[in-house]
């Protein structure tokens, strides 16, 4: 069993110290989340795992055998702009690997003419070489992970892609190398919800280790098995997922809260002491003094986001504030409104969710005004004060101090009692500690950043918020503080997302995004969307016959109705059918050779058969339970 060390491993930035010692294990099956707040140095100890980036000092700190292989993924993708996206994604350098990056390519030339002798020649030399390196199944893997993430056309220049795209490349990439070590740094970023699901089921089967980055709750709860949490330069570990660790941190801050107590009386009594004059004339006399300065500077240290609130007062909003009809706007050619009509009032909790390029995004630099709509009319309300949070930050200063950049925008704000409040307080309740606040722009990690750029917007006291994306680069304690707020906001909140944790936190009505124009409202929250989505796929693939006259099944079912029990009578053996269907199926490609429509279709019938298996699994755990 491989397995990677890291002893005392200390990194430090300037005059930040960022690790301070960690030692820990990774062992191979370890499903690990990294979490912590913004700039306490998540993204480095995946730098320094990858081995991108090297701890402070000459001591090696990071210890793994010579055969283990580590793959990347970074926030921001680092792919050669020239490359191909078939040459990106096959970049691994196991045997297999490059097996399967020669066999790929020999099949592109050979499908643009198939006449030429040597490109006839380099397939048959590729095909012996997916042979002798048992690379078939290497493949077939790559294709199913290729067409999972929505990857089609392999011969593309990573330069022709959009950022999301390159994203999903670079998963796909590391995913494809079957590294012992996964790293991955929000790697649900840009992917649906089918997707990310796929993603979910995938990681938890995987080989290897996995220490991962994320905002996504729900998926760092179904996929770890331990919990790194980084604070103050120090590591705390945690056995279990998301769920557990939120159990254990709890009893954990309540200890500490204990401590510090204790502390806080201490302090008191050396407080006394060193007021009295004490004199360091002994050993012992100035041991208690330093003592006391150890103290003073850790007293206020401690603090948990679930005591943070932000109290921000808004001024008035009238009823109606924003009213779109028979709108209608395209770009580039494609359709993203048409005679769409949308009344947003007060108090509204819409969250904006859907597929990718769908025109999410746009429908929010509408009502912003940032574009106008080709016909219809957008309506704003007289009293809308509007906060705009993009998915990029504005222009910043690098220069310039944290403090002196919120002042911008306010040297204080009301709460909602009337009283005031300073900047320097609001920084502090966003998780920026007092000793930050002077700190240049320029040395902020860019979830700080991000988290900086939000305060700036609720410093101007708005009524309206449009949110794009909002979770995206924001640590979890910071998302918690701002779904708290949100949920008092007294305004509007209008907010693009693929978190479905954050959804079901602040949206109440869904408008779903489903290409092409076509836009669904939906009152509810998004995992009953996504079930009843689920529910209405099966349905629709394989409709269940009902007689008319056998009555609903109702909650306190006993037993199998009579269709029931023929369908459970016989489901055992579809599913036997549709196993070897997907077995034969998967050995017919291994074997294919160079006709790459016929590799398409087959992979297309194994998904059609993967899916009605599934469907068909599901259906034998419900008949199961009340078969006798």
């Amino acid at each position: 069993m491989k397995e990677l060390k890291v002893t005392e491993l200390s990194k430090t930035y300037g005059d930040k110290d960022i690790f301070n010692e960690i030692s820990f294990l990774i062992h191979t099956h370890d499903r690990i989340g990294l979490i912590g707040v913004n700039g306490t140095g998540k993204t480095s100890l995946l730098s320094i795992l990858s081995g991108k980036e090297k701890g402070d000092g000459d001591r090696q700190s990071v210890f793994y055998p010579r055969d283990y292989r580590v793959g990347y993924l970074s926030q921001a993708t680092d792919l050669a702009e020239e490359l191909t996206v078939l040459e990106a994604v096959f970049q691994g350098e196991s045997e297999q690997l490059k097996a399967v990056k020669r066999y790929e390519a020999a099949l592109m030339i050979l499908e643009q003419d198939g006449e030429n002798i040597e490109a006839q020649k380099e397939f048959q030399l590729a095909q012996d070489a997916m042979t002798e390196k048992d690379a078939w199944m290497t493949d077939t893997n790559a294709k199913i992970i290729l067409q999972k993430l929505g990857i089609q056309e392999l011969n593309k220049k990573i330069k022709e892609l959009s950022g999301g795209q390159k994203k999903r490349v670079g998963l796909a990439q590391v995913l494809i190398d079957e590294p012992d070590l996964l790293l991955l740094d929000e790697p649900t970023n840009h992917l649906d919800y089918q997707t990310i699901e796929w993603l979910e089921d995938y990681l938890r089967q995987y080989r290897g280790s996995l220490v991962m980055v994320t905002h996504d709750r729900y998926f760092l709860d179904r996929v770890t098995n331990r919990i790194f949490e980084l604070s103050y330069g120090q590591l705390h570990e945690y056995k279990g997922n998301y769920g557990t660790y939120l159990l254990e941190k709890s009893e954990r801050d309540r200890v500490e809260g204990e401590q510090e107590e204790k502390r806080k009386q201490l302090y008191k009594q050396e407080l006394s002491w060193m007021r009295a004059g004490a004199k360091a004339r002994t050993t012992k006399q100035q041991a208690r003094i330093n003592r006391f300065e150890d103290l003073k500077d850790n007293l206020y240290q401690v603090k948990h986001s679930e005591d943070i609130e932000i109290d921000i007062a808004t001024q008035r909003l009238g009823k109606k504030v924003f009213e779109l009809k028979d709108a209608s706007y395209k770009i580039g050619g494609k359709t993203i409104l048409e005679h769409f009509d949308l009344l947003i009032q007060s108090r509204e909790r819409l969250g904006i969710t859907g597929a990718n390029g769908a025109g999410k995004s746009t429908l929010l630099n509408l009502l912003a005004g940032r574009l106008e709509l080709d016909t219809g009319m957008l309506s704003v309300g007289e009293t809308v004060r509007l906060a705009y949070y993009t998915q990029e930050n504005e222009a910043m200063d690098n220069d310039k101090r944290m403090i002196a950049y919120l002042q911008e925008a306010a040297e204080a704000v009301t709460r909602q009692d009337g009283t005031q409040m300073s900047v320097a307080e609001l920084l502090e309740r966003f998780l920026f500690p007092r000793h930050v606040h002077g700190t240049k722009l320029g040395k902020l990690s860019g979830g700080e950043k991000r988290r900086l750029y939000l305060l700036k917007l609720l410093v101007a006291q708005p009524n309206v918020l449009l949110l794009d994306e909002p979770t995206n680069d924001l640590d979890i304690d910071t998302l918690t503080i701002l779904e708290d707020y949100l949920q008092s906001f007294p305004g509007a909140i209008i907010t693009v997302s693929h978190d479905r944790y954050f959804l079901d936190k602040v949206a109440e009505k869904l408008l779903v995004f489903e290409g092409d124009a076509q836009i669904q409202p939906y009152f509810g929250s998004i995992n009953d969307y996504l079930l009843e989505d689920r529910i209405t796929e099966t349905s629709q693939s394989e409709p269940v016959k009902v007689d008319a006259d056998i009555t609903p099944i109702q909650k306190e079912k006993k037993k199998l109705s009579y269709m029931e029990q023929r369908e459970w009578e016989t489901i055992e053996d579809k599913i036997g059918s549709l196993e070897e269907a997907i077995e034969q199926l998967t050995q017919e490609m291994n074997n294919q050779g160079s006709d790459f429509t016929k590799l398409q279709k087959i992979q297309q019938e194994i998904t059609e058969k993967e899916t009605m298996l599934e469907e068909k699994m599901n259906r034998w755990e419900y008949l199961s339970e009340w078969a006798d």
